[in-house]
């Protein structure tokens, strides 16, 4: 099983919760890949069996830049890949993770987590333990 983590942060909270889903991933035994967006391809991630993307909400509820340029890349190759989401935000409901999910499964991709996980800027105990739970169970 691979494990594909992808994330980008600003503050260093979505990076957090980035380390906590591979801390669980490799716990699952899983080979893990983890990388950032601005380094990530879209030939390297495809081929894992679960794909982890991590991204702050920016402005008015947009993902953060080098997660949306990744992401795009990304998106019309979804069809039939599992995928879960997560991030952090400061101000909103929660919209950013509401369509980035949709735009996953929109895309033909397989939502494992719902509709994402966010955290409200610096990740508490229990958000990060979801997201552990997040990098162990995602299969």
């Amino acid at each position: 099983m691979t494990k594909a983590i992808v994330y980008a942060s600003t503050t260093g909270n979505t990076e957090m919760m980035a380390q906590a889903v591979e801390k669980g991933a490799k716990r699952s035994g899983a080979d893990v890949l983890f990388i950032t967006a601005d380094k990530a391809s879209a030939a390297e991630v495809l081929p894992a069996d679960v794909i982890i993307l991590g991204s702050p909400a920016m402005g008015a509820e947009t993902l953060e830049d080098s997660m949306e340029t990744f992401f795009s890349t990304l998106e019309g190759k979804l069809k039939g890949k599992k995928v879960a989401l997560f991030g952090s935000y400061d101000w909103g409901d929660g919209q950013w993770m509401r369509d980035w999910a949709d735009r996953v499964t929109n895309a033909g991709g397989k939502m494992i987590n719902g509709q994402g996980l966010i955290g409200h800027l610096t990740p508490d105990e229990s958000v990060l333990k979801q997201c552990e739970q997040i990098g162990e169970s995602a299969a």
